[in-house]
């Protein structure tokens, strides 16, 4: 199938310090351009790659799970790490988790890692269903586009098919066991007004990983897609300045922010 208008994987040629943005569950490249265009202009290399089974219609999500997401971000992070001094993964919601899984598994190969409103759980009581819902229900409505900024929106499918929410429930559930190997320094952006993933999520984050350099910032402004809401650009320039405090060896104590 071809890719939507506007959902293509980026990459950008850069300096030595790299980073590695993850999409959301349904989602695309798209929510995350902006982001890694601003990244971009500031000499890094940044890889946004499409997640299989994403980018083009839901029926392709249905045949994919957690394990094609995940090989996806580790290509592209190990093809990073051989031309990269300084090496950040970031995403958000289903990539924040993808981020963190990097960040467990690949230990002081990565630098920093960077999350906005991370996912850690499939919320609801439907969630215990899916393992049998799913083979009798296709999809359920979709998640996309949750946004404050009016007239922004997120390429995204209008269904989500149960059993790729099945697997990402299987998958939630093993990043949140691999939490505690997550060392490196954390940036954490989330969205009080989250209509798609709760400050729970956000919370458990927190008190699971062992960073002990954490800065926490409220975004006020925003929903769930806040990379393309009102605070996006807080987002860029807060990503962007502590990616070059760690790239520079500056300072070791993160901060916890209001909004």
């Amino acid at each position: 199938m071809p890719v939507l208008p506007g959902a293509e994987p980026y990459r950008h040629e850069g300096g030595e310090t790299s980073v590695l943005l993850c999409h959301g569950f349904t989602g695309s490249p798209q929510s995350l351009r902006p982001w890694a265009e601003y990244l971009a202009e500031r000499g890094m290399t940044v890889s946004l790659p499409l997640l299989p089974g994403h980018g083009t219609r839901w029926e392709d999500l249905r045949l994919t799970g957690w394990q094609d997401w995940y090989a996806e971000v580790d290509r592209e992070l190990r093809a990073l790490r051989e031309r990269s001094a300084r090496l950040f993964v970031a995403g958000l919601s289903m990539g924040g988790a993808l981020a963190l899984r990097l960040a467990a598994k690949h230990g002081d190969a990565i630098d920093g890692v960077v999350v906005v409103n991370p996912a850690n759980k499939v919320h609801g009581l439907a969630a215990h269903a899916l393992p049998v819902v799913r083979h009798l229900v296709p999809t359920t409505k979709g998640i996309a586009s949750d946004i404050a900024k009016e007239g922004s929106e997120e390429i995204g499918y209008t269904r989500v098919p149960l059993h790729a929410a099945h697997s990402l429930r299987q998958f939630f559930r093993l990043v949140d066991g691999e939490l505690p190997q997550v060392t490196q320094p954390l940036l954490l952006l989330r969205s009080p007004q989250d209509h798609v993933v709760p400050p729970a999520d956000s919370a458990r984050v927190l008190s699971r990983v062992s960073s002990t350099d954490v800065t926490e910032i409220v975004l006020e402004q925003s929903y769930h897609v806040a990379t393309l809401d009102h605070d996006a650009d807080r987002i860029f320039e807060e990503s962007h300045a502590f990616m070059t405090r760690l790239a520079s060896g500056l300072g070791k104590e993160g901060t916890a922010v209001g909004g």
